[in-house]
């Protein structure tokens, strides 16, 4: 039997995990829910109804897992805690400084409701989390190194389209090559978020809109911008069409840690990744961790999960026999 797949937003990330869903043998995507006009979005999957989120309720018995492909800077925090009520779910909540309050919100209706909410599915957070923790639990020695892009950041574009007076955007985020050399030579120097990032900008805005007060709002903005040297340029559509168009990005986690009666032994962990398509990539993920959830709620557990709680073979198609056999 397949997993039965719903798709709760259907932009970039919506579009990459019906996709994924395609490459997965053991999943259907059954609805995608929009707040546009159903008969104005187009999918791929034929065979799955395109409906409005105003009829989610009515979908209750026919989804395994609902996937949110909404923002964190506005849709999630109020979505995943709504959608959990009706189905188990999988997010992709990324705003890091505000996840433990998110997790309380999922988790207290999930309890409720007797589903599961796995929640911040992605590669940061995500698989960059799990190998934060991975590695400092073989070198409790040592110290953690993050490192984002040079990459088109999803969540903070979202962030600044947000802002009023703006009509698209792209943000990248761009590692400092200093600090990075630093980490790999064994250095462990301590780095401030600042020392670490820089954050560029293109922005177009609205005819009339004040491009100084738009400004200040993106560099002033607490959890994206207001901690990092940030530079925003104003293009026109054409511009950011041209030049913009893609979603790459990537990143590093680094450990640097030392073992020995002395500490007289050095050890670099170093885990990167190098993506054409944020959104795909992403959504490959979540897909992965929707299989989870299914998987999860089939033995009767509830209540919201992380990354961290999740055992790796749940989130394989092979059974736990094959894996042993051929990948461990």
């Amino acid at each position: 039997m397949s997993i039965r797949i719903g798709i709760l937003g259907y932009g970039n990330l919506g579009r990459g995990v019906e996709c994924a869903i395609m490459q997965n043998p053991d999943m259907e995507l059954v609805a995608v829910f929009t707040r546009r006009s159903p008969e104005t979005v187009s999918i791929y999957t034929k065979t799955a109804a395109v409906c409005h989120v105003d009829e989610l309720e009515s979908w209750k018995d026919k989804i395994d897992v609902m996937i949110l492909c909404g923002g964190s800077a506005t849709d999630l925090p109020v979505q995943t805690p709504e959608t959990v009520k009706l189905f188990n779910v999988v997010d992709s909540f990324d705003t890091h400084a505000r996840i433990p309050e998110h997790f309380a919100a999922v988790d207290a209706n999930a309890k409720q409701s007797g589903k599961v909410g796995i929640i911040s599915v992605g590669w940061d957070p995500g698989m960059f989390s799990l190998m934060r923790m991975l590695s400092g639990a073989v070198l409790p020695e040592g110290k953690d190194y993050t490192f984002w892009g040079k990459g088109v950041s999803q969540g903070h574009s979202d962030a600044i389209r947000r802002i009023e007076g703006v009509k698209n955007a792209k943000q990248y985020t761009i590692p400092v090559d200093e600090a990075l050399d630093r980490v790999r030579s064994g250095e462990n120097p301590d780095l401030t978020t600042r020392e670490k990032h820089i954050r560029e900008c293109f922005v177009v805005a609205e005819d009339g809109a004040d491009l100084e007060k738009i400004e200040n709002e993106i560099k002033t903005m607490p959890n994206y911008f207001a901690d990092y040297d940030t530079t925003v340029h104003f293009i026109s559509e054409e511009e950011l069409m041209r030049d913009h168009s893609g979603i790459p990005h990537g990143g590093f986690v680094i450990r640097s840690g030392k073992t020995g009666l002395n500490k007289e032994n050095s050890h670099i962990i170093e885990y990167r990744l190098k993506l054409d398509s944020n959104p795909e990539f992403t959504s490959s993920v979540i897909v992965a961790y929707a299989r989870a959830a299914y998987r999860l709620a089939s033995e009767g557990v509830s209540g919201a999960k992380t990354v961290f709680d999740i055992a790796p073979c749940y989130l394989s198609e092979k059974s736990s026999e094959e894996l042993r056999k051929t990948l461990l």
